[in-house]
């Protein structure tokens, strides 16, 4: 066992709940299962960088050189991890992912769009197109025994329609699926096709598992480019979310004359320490990162285990990245899965904030240590008894 493991599997549920974050006190009485956080800390480079500008007392604005670097680190990171070979001058910085939807849906989309959305999706999705002005339609994924299929029909159908944004979420939260270089190629046919716009999301590449490889929808060829926004970040990789800040890659030339042109008419900044932070994690946080990778490979290995021998009525679809599981629980005749787990004691996130093909399934976040993971599975079969 590492140094790194021994440390996380020594934590205590007191230990996690004294640290105060959000998973952890909303709901003292459970073990936190639910918000896309991780129980891991900081890495080494990622805590010094914050040290450091705590230490300067540097909570003004974001420096010229942090605003440079952040395209860089960005650029750098992606070109190493992806073999994206990316203009650093088309990264863009953000408080977060969501932030540039918002943008999308502000400045680039018509009054009144239907935008497409892939569902079971990431809970903030669902709501988002109608407090904006347009209209959500949800696009059910396809499931098999083994994974989950995009509904390429569907797609070609809403996009005929006369939807024009198609969000993107790869690796798949909540579902946890990376799409092969052949699935995004065949979803970009029928974007093409229809002169449709596609956000990609892809803030959890960085968790993924051996078996599966990420490729950027945009980086597939000249086409995909030019009709994508992308989104990352190092949040949920090195646990930075409440740092605020994140990266919009515009590959369209439009997009990015926009962008570029606006001067001080886009009032969507970034933190320094967010900035300084997710720069050490793209130039210097891979040995941590693999280490979280491993530690998150044999949690994912114990979720589907037990799921299996404790719970044979659920089903779940092992992902290829993240660190979240989508528990189908539809065949133990619960009203309310999650609220029955809760009062069992394991707070997890309602497949039904998911979209209506999540309804029947709970979420669970497994980057925990493993003795409370065990822990958590344990009291949900019981409660099951």
């Amino acid at each position: 066992m590492s140094e790194f493991a021994a440390r996380i599997d020594a934590l205590t549920i007191d230990d996690l709940r004294a640290a105060g974050s959000l998973k952890w006190t909303t709901y003292p009485d459970a073990i936190g299962a639910w918000v896309a956080e991780m129980d891991f800390g900081l890495a080494p480079a990622v805590a010094a960088a914050l040290d450091e500008l705590v230490a300067r007392r540097q909570t003004g604005y974001a420096p010229v050189r942090l605003r440079a670097e952040i395209k860089t680190a960005t650029a750098q990171f992606v070109a190493s991890r992806y073999g994206w070979q990316l203009d650093d001058q088309r990264v863009h910085w953000l408080p977060d992912v969501l932030t540039g939807l918002a943008i999308v849906m502000t400045h680039w989309l018509p009054a009144h769009s239907a935008i497409i959305m892939p569902t079971p999706c990431y809970m903030p999705f669902v709501e988002m197109p109608g407090a904006f002005g347009h209209r959500l339609i949800q696009l059910p994924m396809l499931r098999t025994e083994t994974d989950w299929r995009f509904d390429l029909e569907g797609l070609d159908r809403e996009f005929a329609a006369g939807a024009r944004l198609l969000v993107l979420c790869n690796p798949h939260n909540p579902i946890g699926k990376v799409y092969t270089p052949a699935e995004l190629e065949q979803i970009c046919a029928v974007v093409d096709r229809h002169g449709g716009l596609v956000f990609s999301d892809e803030i959890h590449a960085p968790l993924t598992y051996p078996g599966a490889r990420h490729v950027p929808y945009a980086a597939i060829n000249e086409t995909t480019a030019a009709h994508t926004v992308t989104a990352m970040s190092a949040s949920k990789s090195f646990n930075l979310a409440g740092l605020k800040c994140a990266q919009m890659i515009l590959t369209n030339d439009r997009l990015q004359g926009f962008w570029t042109g606006q001067g001080h008419g886009l009032p969507y900044e970034s933190t320094p320490i967010g900035m300084a932070t997710n720069i050490a994690a793209y130039r210097e946080g891979d040995e941590w990162l693999a280490e979280v990778l491993g530690y998150l490979a044999g949690n994912r290995r114990l979720v589907t285990e037990l799921v299996g021998e404790l719970m044979p009525q659920v089903r779940m679809i092992q992902p290829d990245a993240t660190f979240l599981a989508l528990l189908d629980c539809r065949e133990l005749g619960l009203d309310d899965p999650r609220q029955h787990f809760l009062r069992a004691g394991v707070a997890l996130t309602d497949g039904a904030d998911c979209g209506d093909a999540g309804r029947g399934h709970v979420r669970l976040n497994f980057a925990m240590p493993r003795p409370i993971l065990r822990r958590a599975i344990e009291t949900m079969a019981g409660s099951l008894l």
